[in-house]
């Protein structure tokens, strides 16, 4: 069993950052493919940025120079660094791992949220 819990939301002006942490406990691996998805209101779920078990990382082009995700292997923690936020990135942000190694190809490439069966709950994050 894996537990993700995150911390980090909240409310924030235009302009501003976030940082959002997950840590990950139970069947963890360390070579796990994590992830941060978010929705926004009305708005299907969309990929934010993905990591792999070597750090390579993938982001979508909406996030792209302004987040970055990374990961403490020693703390099972994942992170997404949010600067410059803007309205758009109102949502709620999760987070999610496969609990077990994924290629590249799998992990950052194709990326089906489907080999990501781990998910925790959610934090809101309000850009105004």
């Amino acid at each position: 069993h894996v537990q993700l819990v995150e911390s980090g939301g909240g409310s924030v002006q235009a302009g501003g950052s976030l940082r959002l942490s997950c840590a990950a406990s139970g069947n963890t691996y360390t070579s796990s493919c994590m992830a941060w998805y978010r929705q926004a209101p009305g708005k299907e779920r969309e990929r934010v940025a993905r990591i792999d078990s070597d750090g390579s990382t993938r982001y979508a082009d909406s996030v792209k120079g302004r987040f970055t995700i990374s990961k403490d292997n020693a703390k099972n923690t994942l992170y997404l660094q949010m600067n410059s936020l803007q309205r758009g990135d109102t949502g709620i942000y999760y987070c999610a791992t496969s609990a077990r190694f994924l290629t590249r190809r799998v992990c950052t490439d194709l990326a089906p949220a489907s080999s990501l069966p781990y998910w925790d709950q959610g934090t809101q994050v309000t850009v105004s």
